[in-house]
């Protein structure tokens, strides 16, 4: 299976910004009037399981019934389009990791608005992985050892903490690696282990041989908001009901995607370089049907206990409704 690009993030949100080159090639405003009088919005997304129930909306229509024409434009990280977001270029960033945005809200960098949840941490879709002759055979192994994550001070390094916390383990040192890099980073050594998500997790397992050493569905993370479609309150203002039909559209295509599994694997050859067959074995996230502020606090709480947040922040008025 190809390996493929990485989930969102962020450290320093103004050297990001202005750093960062704006890659939605031919993307103008992010929203408009299409040629056939649907609102014509741009959706940023991560070619990640997390964006399964984006494209089912697109595909069966539940985006044309609200009365929206919704162009994708792929990103490698979502971080890549907040500049547009911010300047109206796009209108959501959708499989938007919710530590990078939340940091970014609390640091006045966005004024976040979450439209819908995208995914929740389900068994095996990510996973600490070691090499198949590694001498790291437990958690507590891990201790000052090289961890390969997408972005550091992410969902990831995150959740790993936590994880190891309740275990009474030590914790890592982590190292930056874009998602398509962690397997030959970890088969040339560069890194003792990788935190990876789907489908690059069974990707590195099925190329390399590689071994899974924990579950990132373990407590006290089992559940957890990953990730969600995040818009900002001046798009929300300015199209309330665009935003309303947006959210409708990506609610009943998570239904889909939590009653039908099969759907979300018939979806992913559509957008990822997964094939068919290979999209039988991807271990999928749970599906929400509607964001729930008691998860998220669940999230905010782990951001506080690790110094990712200064301040505790109620996420229950930045749920467009």
């Amino acid at each position: 299976m190809p390996l493929r690009r990485s989930r969102s993030g962020r450290t320093r949100f103004a050297a990001v910004i202005a750093a960062v080159a704006l890659i939605l090639v031919g993307c103008q405003n992010g929203s408009s009037s299409s040629d056939h009088g649907r609102q014509e919005l741009t959706v940023a997304a991560l070619p990640l399981t997390d964006s399964a129930a984006l494209y089912l909306a697109r595909d069966r229509g539940l985006f044309a019934k609200e009365g929206l024409d919704v162009r994708i434009r792929p990103v490698q990280q979502s971080i890549q389009a907040l500049p547009a977001l911010i300047k109206g270029q796009v209108s959501v960033i959708a499989s938007a990791n919710y530590v990078t945005y939340l940091q970014a809200y609390e640091k006045g960098t966005l004024d976040l608005r979450i439209l819908a949840e995208g995914v929740r941490i389900a068994p095996h879709m990510m996973d600490v992985l070691v090499p198949k002759d590694s001498a790291i055979r437990t958690p507590a192994d891990l201790a000052g050892k090289k961890v390969a994550v997408a972005v550091l001070n992410n969902i990831q390094s995150l959740t790993l903490n936590a994880i190891l916390d309740a275990k009474g383990a030590g914790r890592p040192v982590y190292r930056q690696i874009l998602f398509p890099q962690m397997g030959p980073a970890l088969e040339r050594g560069q890194v003792d282990a990788v935190h990876a998500v789907e489908p690059f997790d069974s990707a590195i397992r099925g190329e390399l041989g590689a071994r899974v050493l924990l579950d990132g569905d373990s407590p006290p993370v089992q559940g957890l908001p990953a990730s969600g479609y995040i818009t900002t309150r001046d798009f929300v203002q300015k199209h309330p009901k665009a935003a309303a039909g947006f959210r409708r559209a990506i609610e009943a295509a998570s239904k889909i995607a939590a009653q039908d599994p099969g759907a979300v694997r018939a979806e992913l050859p559509k957008y990822t370089k997964v094939t068919a067959d290979q999209a039988k074995a991807i271990h999928l996230p749970t599906y929400p049907a509607t964001a729930d502020p008691a998860q998220l606090r669940r999230l905010v709480r782990l951001m506080r206990d690790q110094g990712l947040l200064e301040k505790d922040l109620d996420p229950a008025p930045l749920l467009a409704r």
